[in-house]
């Protein structure tokens, strides 16, 4: 039953995922319509087309599309990794600090350089979430083993630290360091082709890895001394897990900004529609995700 479920569920949310697809890619400066735009699309692949629908597909709404559903799918698997591991409803991947450490990285990259980087901004950003990553597990780590309440506290702390300074940086700087304003809001307008096919590898692989543990994740989600009576090592799977959730995070915020809420809202959402199993819950998040990030980012 559980194969069926999650077997139709996913089937249904993939078509609306699709169709998700075709209306974005209609929606631009020169809307002409799905028909037309499929079209385009053909056109584009058989290598027939014009210079302008080479820009318009390639370069402009294509790479957004993409990190819309990669960036959503990942977040949301993200928030749902971090409530097992965590067992708090609130949990979320910005709780542990990775947002405002990839924040920091962006704006000491900005100050540096002048200006925004393609290239070097979502690098700094991507140094910076992973070290306030390496930073929180240490803190957070009491007598070997990982203290989730301790893990908790350290990240609102570092969180809020980095914050701060980022504030501080930006009040006490020239203009250039106040644009990242626009980037801390969340953006996926300046995302490339080859940021968003990185986006895509990495939330790919590490969703999938999630999915192939999830059982895992639901002994977890019960209490440690259930799931190591069941025979799950706890303390192995709740490190391992909040590396794939911060490393998702990480390369998420380093390239499109802060964007928030995703993984806390869209977890609980498909657990209330379609199950709290953690097998169902990880796929069904993952595509629920980018309808999300599609009301509330700008494009």
């Amino acid at each position: 039953m559980k194969l069926k479920k999650l077997i139709l569920y996913n089937f249904i949310l993939l078509l609306s995922l699709f169709s998700l697809f075709l209306i974005s890619i209609s929606i631009g400066g020169s809307e002409t319509g799905v028909k037309m735009e499929i079209g385009r699309i053909l056109n584009f692949l058989k290598g027939q087309s014009d210079e302008i629908d080479r820009v318009v597909i390639l370069h402009l709404r294509f790479p957004r599309i993409l990190t819309s559903i990669f960036s959503g799918g990942g977040l949301a698997v993200a928030g749902a990794i971090l409530q097992a591991i965590i067992r708090n409803p609130l949990a979320e991947p910005y709780i542990l600090g990775i947002s405002s450490g990839s924040a920091f990285g962006a704006v000491v990259s900005i100050l540096l350089l002048g200006s925004f980087s393609f290239a070097l901004t979502p690098i700094s950003a991507l140094v910076g979430s992973l070290f306030v990553t390496a930073l929180v597990y240490l803190l957070g780590r009491r007598r070997g083993l990982i203290d989730i309440n301790t893990m908790l506290l350290s990240g609102i702390m570092i969180g809020a630290f980095f914050s701060a300074s980022i504030l501080i940086i930006v009040t006490l700087s020239n203009e250039s360091v106040k644009n990242v304003i626009f980037w801390l809001l969340g953006n996926l307008a300046n995302v490339n082709l080859w940021q968003s096919i990185l986006i895509m590898v990495v939330v790919l692989i590490f969703s999938l890895l999630t999915f192939i543990y999830s059982n895992r994740l639901n002994l977890i989600a019960m209490g440690d001394e259930i799931a190591t009576q069941l025979g799950v090592d706890a303390e192995v799977t709740k490190r391992s897990a909040y590396f794939v959730a911060s490393i998702l995070t990480a390369v998420i915020v380093s390239n499109t900004g802060i964007i928030g809420f995703v993984g806390l809202v869209v977890p609980h959402i498909c657990r209330r529609v379609f199950a709290v199993d953690y097998r169902i819950l990880v796929p069904t998040s993952f595509f629920v995700a980018p309808l999300d990030v599609a009301s509330i980012v700008p494009p």
